[in-house]
């Protein structure tokens, strides 16, 4: 019998934005269904190295999203470039480098996966300074000895920044396994007691429940002519779950409004149609289920970055005003064959085997053993002005 302690694979992770801490759950997932020698240990890296400023700084960065968008835009692109203010940013999380060489020393792990911009910096600091010789991953960005990006574009990117092409993966966004076994469409439409004749509209506002304007942007999707199936998820937004409660309970829509939902992919395969804002992780999800994406309010930065790409690629379509997105979703409702053309692009740049396409990079960069010396400090800096959300 083989006693020998498991591999440990070390995931650093975030919960500023939903998605970071997402992907981190689909690395983790699919290294216990598929990686018998190997143990992920997933860390939310600002709460263990800032205990007291973790709370703070995400009440701050939620407030300051929903509340102050150009700021956080502002913030945004003054961290995209070197200057006073993002040295002095960064000098504030890398102050956490000791207390993540200890966890390392302590965990030993035989690969690092970094999906959170600030642990993936910590880990090219580590690695540069020579306290370190463990494989790197990161999902997306800076000093490490692979690189897993979301599209083609963005490795072109890192490309023309002289990284060696070998170094990257364009394996799409991971997603967890459940979005690969989904039940039968039929049993589902039975499950949720959907009328396969009514056009089925689903509207996510992220984890936290942005969506829009608010109330006033749900109250407008009542001129839609036609009545249609309408699932609104809320995420952790309670008060915004019981405002639309009062205010929809005399629609004419068929609408069911959710809190947190677990099953978000099963809601995703009965819908004709996702509003959302261009978070990766959701719309990565999105496209991996074969739905047509209507982009509305996305916040300034990187997810502006999303937006573009997406409708360029035919995944999506974007609104900029309450009475464009009611435009658009009526002709939505009335003429399908846009819905069916960007399905077809979707499925051309199928994403459903990414978290396992992923973990291939990831097994690989484990099994090799130590890398150093992968990038030179101008291509380090020069890769902290891409950004990709996730």
């Amino acid at each position: 019998m083989n006693n020998r302690e498991k591999d440990k694979y070390l995931i650093l992770s975030a919960t500023f934005g939903e998605g970071h801490k997402q992907v981190a759950n689909a690395i983790s997932e699919a290294v216990n269904d598929m990686v018998a020698d190997a143990e992920p240990i997933t860390m939310d890296i600002m709460e263990w190295i800032h205990p007291n400023l973790y709370p703070i700084s995400h009440y701050i960065y939620k407030k300051s999203i929903k509340k102050f968008p150009q700021v956080y835009s502002f913030l945004y692109k003054k961290t995209r470039v070197k200057n006073s203010f993002s040295i002095k940013l960064n000098s504030i999380f890398l102050s956490g480098m000791q207390t993540v060489l200890k966890i390392i020393q302590e965990i030993k792990p035989k690969v690092v996966v970094s999906t959170y911009p600030f642990a993936a910096g910590i880990i090219s600091k580590l690695k540069e300074q020579g306290l370190i010789d463990i494989p790197a991953v990161t999902i997306i960005t800076d000093y490490t000895d692979q690189y897993v990006v979301g599209s083609a574009q963005l490795r072109d990117q890192l490309i023309a920044l002289g990284v060696e092409a070998d170094k990257i993966k364009n394996t799409g966004i991971p997603v967890r396994k459940r979005f690969m076994d989904v039940l039968p469409k039929d049993l589902l439409l039975d499950k949720y007691m959907i009328n396969p004749n009514m056009f089925t509209l689903l509207i996510m506002g992220g984890g936290d429940g942005f969506f829009g304007k608010g109330i006033s942007t749900f109250k407008a999707l009542e001129s839609i002519s036609t009545p249609i199936q309408l699932f609104i998820v809320c995420g952790k937004n309670k008060k915004l779950k019981t405002q639309l409660e009062w205010e929809l309970k005399d629609s004419k829509h068929e609408v069911r409004i959710l809190g947190y939902c677990e099953k978000v992919e099963e809601l995703m395969a009965i819908s004709d149609l996702m509003i959302s804002k261009p978070g990766g992780v959701t719309t990565s999800e999105a496209t991996a289920m074969d739905l047509p994406i209507l982009i509305y309010h996305s916040l300034p930065g990187q997810e502006e970055d999303n937006a573009d790409y997406l409708c360029r690629s035919g995944f999506a379509l974007s609104a900029e005003s309450e009475k464009e997105l009611i435009a658009q979703v009526e002709n939505l409702v009335c003429d399908s064959a846009p819905l069916k053309w960007m399905k077809q692009r979707m499925r051309k740049s199928q994403t459903k085997t990414s978290s396992i396409d992923a973990l291939h990079v990831i097994v690989g960069a484990a099994r090799s053993g130590p890398l150093r010396n992968v990038t030179s400090s101008k291509t380090i800096q020069k890769q902290k002005e891409i950004e990709v959300s996730i």
